[in-house]
């Protein structure tokens, strides 16, 4: 299965794609990540437009079988809270039309499946997302993999994939 993971974001949106076996012990494979980056001086509309073409042409390339999104979760600006749910809505709405099913983490449960504590720091999701997944030859160097919205994206593509396994059991 091809999960898809999405950091969603206005400025920033991280992706991740991960091929998940159905060998259990094999861990899930690094097919792609990285983020999405919109212009700042565009207007919110043409950001939104840029944020779904880029995810239609994920979604299209790799066809992935689920779309894992981060959902929101307490901001203490509501500017921040609400960009952030339109670039969630736009995720959404490319994945609902190309019908692809969607689940959908909040930055806790994340932790939690992840790291298997809830208020583990940005880094120790980090490590153990490294550890967890095979990168294969895939060029971790390149400058919109180093974002930090891109490694959450892996994050939010590993609980997906961890997920499934302990649906399956």
């Amino acid at each position: 299965m091809i999960i898809l993971g999405i950091d969603p974001g206005t400025a920033l949106t991280g992706f991740a794609v991960l091929e998940k076996s159905k060998d259990r012990d094999e861990k899930p494979k690094v097919i792609d990540f990285g983020c999405i980056t919109t212009h700042p001086g565009d207007t919110m509309g043409q950001r939104l437009v840029d944020i779904y073409t880029e995810i239609q042409k994920l979604i299209k390339e790799h066809k992935p079988g689920k779309v894992s999104v981060e959902s929101l979760f307490f901001f203490k600006n509501a500017k921040t809270v609400m960009q952030v749910s339109q670039a969630r809505g736009v995720v959404l709405l490319a994945a609902a039309k190309e019908r692809v099913p969607i689940v959908e983490f909040t930055p806790l449960q994340v932790k939690m499946t992840v790291v298997g504590y809830g208020r583990a720091e940005k880094k120790q999701v980090q490590e153990m997302t490294k550890q967890l997944l095979d990168f294969g030859n895939l060029d971790r160097k390149s400058k919109h993999r180093k974002k930090d919205d891109a490694a959450d994206a892996l994050g939010v593509a590993l609980c997906a994939a961890l997920v499934v396994d302990k649906l399956k059991a």
